[in-house]
């Protein structure tokens, strides 16, 4: 219903009296301070130097020391899960993300899209007149509304932010973004020759919307959610901030261990009593081998070599990223605006396992289940950190940055996966400075502080739809309290591809799942139990001294899991969530015609070629020195590409990045209209489950080269670089040329790639006579 008129109005405008009041927009309350919430990826506790850590941060230092540093603040265990409960304030699988955008199930917990009754913290903000501000990751958008065409209902500017620049997906490549701007795909600004890198654009494009706003609108607060792409992998960062850490990391992980508990105990961050948990502490036979840590003490000399380097990288990138952050605080410490914007700078998880035992210079090998090969791997060790690597660090460094707790990222179940960096800085509105605070906390309690301290509430009813309760509560109690002061949260409930886990009132149950092919049998989990209030290291079981106790939480557990969608449980592996089926908006098909001057397709909803036979045919008109990118998908690190140089036609599939790269190449092309293209016909699977096959490539009806191939049945990356027709976007698929390699003299009609079992030959005669029609 509109808003009452209380002017008056007559024929004449002169003699009628306006009313602006149910016009004007809504204003903050007075003294609403801004916010800035900066989250970091795949960072456990033990990592950064405020913490104990070696990896400098001084941004992160100098906030602490004026701001306060929460030990036992926890996350969902995973990325965009943990990002969820950052956007709406609910748990995670009540907002319908269990877990990756890539891995949703069709279950109420799990769809991927949020529900209208969990409305966007910042719809609030927005509405009371913040102006809202997004920049970097996302990988809240479901994966076939990751596209061009797709709906817009969960890009960031439909959740509630005035601007947006970042990407939608899981990681990017940091040299080499897959980059959107409020609404639509954009190319990055500049190269990595030029001085580019990821950290430092986003710091640039948020210091400029805090300038425009500053120039517009002095006086309206505002909130900015900073999400860099640091510090998941690639590990990706300039030389100058890798090589500051040359020999830091030498005595290895276990002995790190050692060293940051002490540094952690000393600076007053764990109890002095607290244990050092096992590198190993699941069972054989119910733990995922890509899990395990390999003591130090058993590598090769060779193996130490690599994993120092990796070590190395990935605190450069932190530490760059760090420094990319601090130009922000400066601009709001010169502006008058550091004292009262309440800063949140925090991590979305624990450190990341995914580059398993041995560390990848390509992590997309973890997403297809395909083993690193460490000869490889040291041939590849100078290119760490550079565009030419797409690294991760072994699961013994995700070990050591998550000290003391178990494990790493994905395991809900204990700390390592989910006791994360939170440190918390506002001068206008704490007295404490540089204290430490050990209550308990969790993600879900983050918006309703934003609400408490901004002076505001999430409506029951919002937009016409009954609105599900925030389950956290605000932090701002701890602010000015005594750092053990008790907490005022009484339950949390976790949940994370088939580990189970929840606190209460200073005692946690906590189920340990082996995945078993077929079945999940869930109720033969076996549920430890630990108090935590006594033994921050989780290294006690108490399970078999308090029956009584793990039934209560136990039952607990499931009255959670029943209020927030938590059932099913999906434990299936990351090979199987990602290649689901899901239904699309668009009918299914089996031939996908794409034409140039439009953008990069992405990933999610371009044509699927993985794990089976494909045939990719392009209608040309060349001219004398034709050459340049006909059709190309993914990068350096896992994609393919058909292409003209020196006045051949070349095809290249670069699998997960292994060189020598795979190609095909025809004799010299004459000018005029040609059908041009390739088969890829799958005869069977290879040793790690990849295809393996014979490609030929064709030029007319005549095939012109021809040998084996494999292929790979996982994504190109867990983003990708998308699907181009004319040139190549980002990061170039193959190293012969760079990108975008634009195709100049001729002319490309179109491109067709199809995946049915028709005859190559027999598609050609059919793609000439539609092409012919365009």
């Amino acid at each position: 219903m509109a808003a009452e008129f209380k002017g008056t109005i007559k024929l004449d405008v002169r003699d009628s009296v306006p009313d602006w009041d149910p016009y004007l927009l809504p204003t903050a309350p007075e003294g609403a301070p801004n916010v800035l919430v900066i989250l970091y990826d795949d960072t456990g506790m033990a990592s950064w130097s405020p913490y104990g850590g070696r990896i400098n941060m001084p941004t992160l230092d100098r906030l602490a020391k004026n701001g306060l540093t929460y030990t036992q603040w926890h996350t969902t265990a995973l990325c965009s899960p943990t990002r969820s409960v950052f956007l709406t304030g609910r748990n995670h699988t009540r907002n319908s993300i269990a877990s990756l955008m890539e891995s949703t199930n069709g279950f109420p917990g799990n769809s991927g899209r949020i529900p209208d009754d969990c409305a966007p913290m910042a719809h609030i903000l927005q509405d009371n007149g913040y102006s809202t501000f997004w920049l970097g990751k996302d990988h809240n958008v479901p994966e076939q509304d990751n596209a061009a065409g797709g709906s817009r209902k969960q890009w960031p500017l439909q959740m509630g932010y005035d601007r947006f620049y970042g990407f939608l997906g899981g990681e990017t490549n940091q040299w080499y973004p897959d980059l959107a701007e409020d609404n639509h795909f954009i190319e990055q600004p500049y190269t990595p020759e030029e001085g580019y890198h990821l950290s430092k654009d986003l710091a640039d494009q948020a210091l400029q919307m805090l300038r425009d706003n500053r120039a517009s609108n002095p006086s309206k607060p505002w909130y900015m959610w900073f999400c860099p792409g640091a510090n998941h992998a690639p590990h990706q960062a300039p030389q100058e901030y890798i090589d500051k850490y040359k020999g830091a990391f030498d005595d290895g992980y276990d002995a790190y261990r050692e060293w940051v508990l002490g540094r952690m105990i000393e600076r007053g961050i764990l109890p002095e009593d607290t244990d050092l948990t096992p590198f190993n502490p699941i069972p054989e036979d119910q733990a995922n081998p890509a899990d395990y840590v390999k003591p130090w003490d058993s590598l090769s000399d060779d193996e130490k070599t690599l994993f120092r380097r990796m070590a190395e990288v990935f605190a450069g990138f932190s530490e760059y990223t760090d420094a990319q952050i601090g130009r922000i605080i400066d601009f709001l410490e010169e502006t008058g605006q550091l004292d009262n914007t309440i800063i949140f700078y925090c991590a979305d998880n624990g450190a990341s396992g995914e580059g398993s035992p041995d560390g990848s210079v390509n992590e997309n090998k973890f997403f297809n289940n395909y083993p690193d090969d460490l000869a490889e791997n040291l041939t590849r060790l100078n290119d760490l950190g550079g565009p030419e690597a797409y690294n991760h660090y072994p699961t013994g460094w995700a070990a050591a940055f998550s000290t003391p707790f178990q494990m790493f990222k994905r395991y809900s179940q204990y700390s390592g996966g989910t006791c994360d960096p939170m440190i918390i800085h506002w001068p206008a509105g704490i007295r404490a400075k540089g204290e430490i605070r050990h209550q308990y906390h969790h993600v879900t309690d983050i918006v309703p502080t934003i609400l408490d301290v901004a002076g505001l509430q999430m409506p029951e009813v919002y937009r016409g739809v009954e609105q599900a309760p925030l389950p956290g509560v605000s932090m701002r109690y701890s602010f000015d309290a005594a750092p053990d002061a008790p907490t005022q949260k009484k339950r949390q409930y976790y949940n994370m591809i088939g580990t189970r886990g929840l606190w209460q009132d200073g005692w946690k149950v906590a189920a340990t799942h082996a995945p078993i092919t077929g079945h999940g049998r869930f109720d033969e989990d076996k549920w430890e139990l630990y108090h935590v209030d006594e033994d921050r290291s989780e290294s006690k079981n108490l399970a078999d001294q308090y029956p009584e106790k793990v039934k209560e939480l136990v039952d607990a557990w499931f009255e959670e899991a029943d209020a927030n969608y938590g059932l099913p449980i999906d434990d299936r592996t990351a090979m199987e969530q990602l290649t689901i089926d899901r239904p699309s908006s668009e009918p299914p098909r089996s031939r996908y015609v794409y034409y140039p001057d439009s953008g990069a397709v992405p990933e999610g909803v371009a044509v699927n070629v993985r794990g089976r036979s494909y045939k990719i045919i392009a209608d040309v008109d060349i001219e004398e020195g034709a050459e340049g990118v006909i059709f190309a998908h993914g990068s350096r690190f896992g994609g393919h590409a058909l292409f003209i140089q020196d006045g051949k036609l070349h095809y290249v599939y670069n699998f997960l990045g292994i060189p020598p790269e795979q190609t095909f190449v025809s004799e010299k092309l004459t000018p005029g209209k040609h059908s041009l293209g390739m088969e890829f016909v799958r005869e069977g699977a290879g040793p790690n489950k990849e295809s393996v096959g014979t490609t030929t490539l064709y030029v007319d009806d005549q095939a012109v080269a021809s040998g084996p191939m494999r292929a790979q049945v996982g994504k190109f990356t867990l983003c990708g670089d998308g699907l181009c027709i004319g040139y190549d976007s980002a990061d170039s698929v193959s190293r012969s040329y760079k990108t975008p390699y634009r195709f100049t003299g001729g002319k490309i009609l179109g491109v067709a790639v199809d995946v049915s079992d028709e005859q190559y030959l027999d598609l050609e005669l059919e793609a000439q006579a539609a092409f012919a029609r365009e």
